[in-house]
């Protein structure tokens, strides 16, 4: 199974309280963080609601 390489690349500070709540839940808590999470449809619903504020490529 693959797996998403995901770095914060836009600040929290400003954004909604759920945004903030979706990248906390991924483990990203300020810029420059990056964390590997499973390729599933919980992972890629939470990139959908905060994908302009990340980077995400694909670990195999």
């Amino acid at each position: 199974m693959a797996n998403l390489n995901i770095k914060l690349v836009k600040s929290l500070n400003g954004r909604l309280e759920k945004q903030v709540a979706t990248a906390h839940s991924l483990g990203l808590r300020k810029i420059g963080d990056v964390t590997v999470q499973p390729d599933n449809d919980q992972t890629r619903g939470k990139i959908a609601k905060i994908g302009y504020m990340l980077q995400v490529t694909e670990v195999k």
